[in-house]
């Protein structure tokens, strides 16, 4: 983020994070800078708007789900705000499953503890993280603290800490590469 950025961005206490990502921060000793995030501007695209990030330095994390299997086959997909996460071809792959769709907002909030605009990887233990490799050519990206009033900035290689993370070659597409979501 640029120092201009920065000085807008206001930091806060990391007590005020959702308590299981402040206790993953702590387990695995990621280094983050928690930033504070107004409510109205916790989704990627308003936050990067309104605060002039480019979403090339935002990182969207999606819970997807498999459709028609029983039991229901999850993961955590970290992406770029700039891009658009590959459900119907790449995920199905890395789930082995034929059609996967994203996890709505309540089955979201019951599968993670956390609301959509503030999902993040951090703090979501218990499901594979797929981490698309164009994350990983950031410097540093912002993305969910656990909560909508908050946002993780941090080095994108502090998420390999993270014991379920895996990082996947063309995890996501350039937002006009794909066509709309089947599900």
């Amino acid at each position: 983020m640029r120092a201009e950025q920065a000085d807008i961005i206001l930091p806060m206490d990391n007590d005020i994070l959702l308590p299981q990502v402040a206790a993953t921060l702590a387990k695995y000793d990621l280094t983050t800078e928690v930033l504070a995030c107004p409510d109205e501007l916790s989704d990627t695209g308003v936050f990067c708007q309104h605060y002039n990030i480019p979403l090339e330095e935002a990182a969207n994390t999606i819970v997807v789900t498999s459709r028609k299997v029983e039991p229901a086959l999850m993961a955590v997909c970290v992406v770029l705000g700039s891009t658009r996460l590959d459900v119907n071809k790449r995920v199905c792959d890395l789930l082995d499953v034929r059609k996967a769709g994203f996890l709505d907002l309540e089955a979201t909030a019951a599968e993670t503890g956390m609301r959509i605009g503030g999902v993040t990887a951090v703090g979501i233990e218990h499901l594979p993280i797929f981490i698309d490799a164009a994350v990983m050519t950031q410097d540093r990206v912002v993305m969910g603290g656990g909560n909508r009033t908050s946002k993780l900035h941090l080095n994108p290689q502090e998420l390999l800490k993270l014991p379920n993370a895996s990082v996947v070659e063309n995890l996501a597409k350039p937002k006009d590469a794909l066509p709309a979501l089947s599900e």
